[in-house]
């Protein structure tokens, strides 16, 4: 048996796995790759992953680098069920149509620019109409009970405590009179998160496990005090007169936030009149489906519910589904707490928000989850003085915090505790959807404490699945496609060759009219300052 990995192998996007056997060929969830320009572009190697040819798909769960490119395998030719939960179908419904829109957008964007060059046309990712039938294809599937989509595989979905109708996989499958029995994690919860339940251990003892790693090499700081950090972040920029700016996904995180806000309303915590601004579409109708699905809370929101409370609502909170209402927040300068998608700030109206305030003294941006490499979200957390926002550098002024308390998954010791729970000789350990670093760091202890075998894949590489033993991988048969080898030395020639060609010309410059070489002046002048932002920025 094969598993090719075509994404969240030594990066945290793009999770699918095609798995292959004697009798079917499917793959665990579809995720778009997001972050750096040169990791979404392979969002457009569809070829890879042969679409056509995959039987079924089953998807952890709703957020988009697990979801993503469901619609794109279905334009390119994939034509069957795709399993997931009840909670993860209607996210879908909605997700992935506001994702398409985004790809329309861009697309259309991008074309606009193409036809100024005389360039032909670029083509979106995929369209809504794309969107539209990948969610027809939504079969829901219930908690711990079997279903055997294909010919000896046998599924079941278990609570991973991630987000609304998260789940983790067990999978029994038969393959030439050998049965293996495999676990993928999807994304692993936190233990006591807001909202949805603990993850559940898994009924079976795997040959292999397939477990996140997102925070493989840390802990979540100040767990427990998420509710004081917020509280204390709205204080300071309430006192300064500014706004908070909060980059969440609107899945899962805004519906937290809310609760946050909610208890610190009860608490007496919140500034009077507070205006609390939830600035996304996607967000607003997110919050609406998980007002639906009471039955997946955890004991804590379902008390609330059941004491004829709302965990979504409090005073002052104000939802902006219009582009004129979002615009008229920023024309509004008192204090305020804006809760805008995306979460990475890589996308959405939070780009928007952070042009308005970023460079504003007292203003407070607020990170509430994790921030891939490459994202503007990821950039600020590091400490960045200046960041580009829709075409022009603003400088960094506002207070900058990371509460890690409301991530959604698993720190380090709590991912260690969940695979003690059911660790047992023989089983290899697979690390995916982490940073190298991070599943470095995870490898070493899940040897030294469960003597575990632990294999960390790269894109693109594929492992044959041996029974009771260690997997064999083999490297990515285009490596060039894979990790393209960069030229450094032949790119920065190529930046000196242009400056002597610019040397070369200095005396012409210096013949033109004044105002001519004022112009010419200005222009260099800004790429000189485009120079020293990206050598700032290594």
């Amino acid at each position: 048996m094969k598993i090719t990995f075509l994404g969240a192998a030594k990066t945290v996007t793009g999770s699918c796995y095609v798995v292959e056997t004697d009798g079917a060929r499917f793959a665990v969830d579809c995720g778009m790759h997001q972050g750096s320009s040169v990791i979404e572009e392979r969002n457009q190697d569809t070829d890879l992953y042969r679409p056509g040819d995959i039987d079924f798909f089953l998807i952890t769960h709703a957020h988009i680098d697990h979801s993503g490119l469901l619609p794109r395998m279905v334009k390119e030719g994939f034509k069957g069920p795709i399993y997931c939960t009840a909670p993860t179908a209607e996210l879908l419904s909605i997700m992935l149509a506001d994702s398409a829109h985004i790809q329309e957008m861009e697309a259309e964007w991008a074309t606009r620019k193409q036809k100024r060059r005389g360039a032909k046309p670029i083509p979106p990712l995929y369209t809504q109409e794309d969107a539209a039938k990948a969610v027809k294809l939504l079969s829901p599937v219930a908690y711990n009970k079997a279903i055997e989509p294909g010919a000896g595989v046998r599924v079941t979905y278990k609570n991973a405590g991630h987000i609304l109708g998260a789940a983790f996989l067990e999978l029994v499958i038969s393959k030439s009179g050998d049965t293996y029995k495999l676990v993928f994690s999807g994304d692993l919860g936190r233990p006591d998160a807001l909202i949805v339940e603990d993850a559940e251990i898994p009924n079976i003892k795997p040959d292999y496990l397939f477990l996140e790693s997102t925070y493989g090499d840390r802990n979540h700081k100040n767990e427990n005090s998420s509710l004081e950090e917020l509280a204390e972040a709205i204080a300071y920029s309430h006192s300064h007169g500014e706004k908070v700016i909060i980059p969440a996904f609107a899945v899962e995180r805004t519906q937290e936030i809310l609760f946050s806000l909610h208890k610190l309303h009860k608490q007496g915590k919140l500034p009077a009149n507070l205006p609390i601004y939830v600035d996304s579409p996607l967000a607003i109708k997110a919050t609406e489906i998980f007002r639906k699905f009471t039955e997946f809370y955890d004991e804590e929101t379902r008390a609330v519910v059941a004491d004829g409370g709302d965990p979504f609502s409090l005073p002052g909170l104000v939802f902006t589904p219009s582009t004129q209402e979002s615009q008229a927040i920023n024309a509004d300068r008192g204090p305020g707490v804006i809760i805008s998608a995306s979460g990475m700030a890589n996308a959405g109206r939070v780009k928007h928000h952070l042009r308005h305030n970023l460079w504003r003294a007292g203003a407070s941006i607020v990170f509430v989850g994790y921030q891939a490499m490459g994202t503007p979200g990821r950039k600020l957390v590091d400490g960045a003085k200046s960041l580009r926002l829709l075409g022009e550098d603003t400088a960094v002024a506002a207070k900058i915090f990371t509460i890690g308390g409301f991530s959604a998954h698993a720190g380090q010791s709590q991912l260690l505790s969940w695979v003690e729970s059911f660790a047992h000789p023989g089983m290899t350990t697979v690390l995916v959807h982490g940073e190298e670093s991070a599943q470095t760091v995870l490898a070493g202890l899940i040897e030294e404490r469960f003597g575990l075998k632990v294999a960390i894949p790269g894109y693109l590489e594929e492992m044959d699945l041996l029974p009771g033993k260690e997997g064999v991988i083999t490297p990515a048969p285009v490596m060039e496609k894979a990790m393209p080898k960069i030229n450094w030395e032949l790119l920065l020639a190529d930046t000196r060759a242009k400056v002597a060609m610019l040397e070369s010309l200095k005396g012409d410059m210096a013949q033109r009219d004044w105002e001519v070489q004022a112009e010419l002046r200005n222009r260099l002048l800004e790429i000189n300052n485009e120079l020293l932002i990206f050598a700032s920025q290594i």
